[in-house]
C-alpha cells in the first residue's frame, strides 16, 4: 500500500529517508556525495511521485520504491 507523503510527520519521514539510504548503500562512483545530499534526493524523488513510500502488511514494514518498480510488483501479485 502506498502511504501518503501528507500523512506522515516531517521528522519521521526524513528518519525513514535516511534509513533508507544508509540501508541501501548506493554506489555514486568516484564523486563522494555527503548523506545530506542523498537524503534530499530521495525526498525530492518521493515529492516528485518518481519513488514512493510503500506499507508491507505482510513484512510490517515500510520501503521506498521507484514508483515503476512498485506498479510492476503490485500487477504481478494482487
Amino acid at each position: 500500500m502506498i502511504i501518503p507523503l501528507e500523512r506522515i510527520d516531517h521528522e519521521t519521514l526524513m528518519a525513514i529517508i535516511e534509513s533508507f539510504v544508509l540501508r541501501e548503500g548506493t554506489e555514486y562512483g568516484s564523486e563522494d556525495v555527503t548523506l545530506s545530499d542523498k537524503i534530499a534526493a530521495v525526498h525530492t524523488q518521493l515529492k516528485q511521485g518518481s519513488a514512493v513510500l510503500v506499507y508491507s502488511q505482510l513484512h510490517e514494514t515500510v520501503n521506498i520504491l521507484p514508483a515503476e518498480q512498485f506498479i510492476d510488483d503490485s500487477a504481478e501479485n494482487p
